[in-house]
């Protein structure tokens, strides 16, 4: 007989697989920033930088000097305790959450187009999919654009007001912040596309359902109709009382709030995801802390009893602080990422039962 698992132990259990997975992008993330319990490893090589003068953590320093190629894979552990460290890490953690950020929400728009050909709505294609993709990438795909030529050419332009000016002035000169031919143009052209793709979403759906609506009960002769909104195979019961009194302010209306919240959720939810960058670093500052300020302090003294004790606090912290508050913490960041700023490109919730994938069902249909 099995004995049954306690409540904390059966949790852990039904949660296996999301741990495993976890802890491999845990250990993924250590090799990226090439670092242990927050202390550097040089584990692929040496580094392409040395200080300038006797320490980089120095106050007085310059700081690092670079003297050979890149780092072949990671951050170079060099920047760790270096005066630029903070810097660095923070304005490249930014860049990254922005990057993973839109590329999550493209995939969500693109599953919505899969929605669309599922239910046969080619409505949703022209006036939701593709004004959605245009205004996201006219100014969010041209922001990780911009971060991406600015890491391959090393630039120093400043990003913040490439895309600030670009709204209040774009005809004005980019000056030394330009990072390539033809970007003032180009800037001109995507924000146009992103004003147009506003209206394309708002106006033409509620207009062409109306039309479609009084052709389909003055009996004249059309093309099937491809809409969702208008297939009682579907949609849930309570929509199908609809189809008879169409109610084109409340249509409207619908559409209207759907087309504000895509707007105002480009910004908001792309704004969202530097969350991961909050979250790193402060994991980061916690792991640098309880390593100098309790294991080294520790270890400083030439007692052994201290010595544990120190151990013993740093154990408790990194078990029950980093890897579970911590771990914790980055899950609950992680799942409202998935459910609110990826999920609401696509998912609408019309009344299908949501069937969470299981082992135990796939068994039973076999069966």
């Amino acid at each position: 007989m099995f004995r049954k698992l306690g409540s904390f132990m059966e949790m852990l259990f039904g949660g296996r697989y999301v741990l495993l997975l976890m802890s491999l992008f845990s250990i993924y993330c250590g090799l990226i920033y090439n670092e242990f319990f927050s202390v550097p490893f040089h584990i692929f090589g040496g580094s392409a930088y040395k200080c300038r003068d006797a320490t980089c953590s120095d106050a007085h320093s310059a700081g690092l000097i670079k003297f050979r190629d890149p780092y072949p894979f990671g951050v170079d552990p060099s920047w760790r305790g270096s005066r630029s460290e903070l810097p660095f890490l923070n304005s490249l953690k930014m860049k990254m959450s922005i990057l993973l950020g839109v590329a999550q929400m493209n995939l969500g728009i693109i599953l919505s187009y899969f929605n669309a050909r599922f239910f046969h709505s080619s409505l949703d294609i022209r006036y939701q999919f593709v004004p959605q993709m245009i205004f996201l990438n006219s100014l969010f795909g041209y922001l990780s654009l911009l971060i991406i030529i600015k890491w391959c050419i090393g630039s120093q332009a400043d990003l913040y007001h490439v895309m600030i000016y670009m709204f209040l002035s774009p005809t004005d000169d980019l000056g030394e912040n330009e990072l390539f031919w033809g970007q003032r143009p180009l800037q001109i052209v995507l924000l146009l596309l992103a004003l147009v793709a506003v209206p394309w979403m708002l106006f033409p759906k509620p207009f062409i359902l109306k039309k479609l609506h009084s052709e389909r009960f003055q009996g004249r002769n059309y093309g099937m109709l491809v809409s969702s909104e208008f297939d009682p195979d579907v949609e849930p019961d309570s929509a199908r009382e609809h189809h008879e009194e169409f109610n084109f302010s409340e249509v409207f209306v619908h559409q209207m709030i759907h087309s504000i919240e895509f707007v105002l959720g480009a910004v908001s939810n792309t704004a969202s995801y530097l969350r991961l960058w909050a979250l790193s670093l402060a994991h980061s500052e916690l792991s640098t802390v309880f390593y100098e300020k309790v294991l080294l302090l520790a270890w400083g003294y030439d007692n052994v009893v201290i010595r544990l004790i120190g151990l013993a606090v740093f154990a408790f912290a990194t078990a029950f602080i980093l890897l579970m508050m911590e771990t914790l913490s980055a899950f609950l960041h992680a799942l409202r990422l998935h459910w609110v700023e990826f999920q609401n490109k696509f998912y609408h919730g019309d009344g299908y039962k949501f069937k969470p994938f299981s082992f135990a069902l796939i068994t039973e249909d076999d069966d």
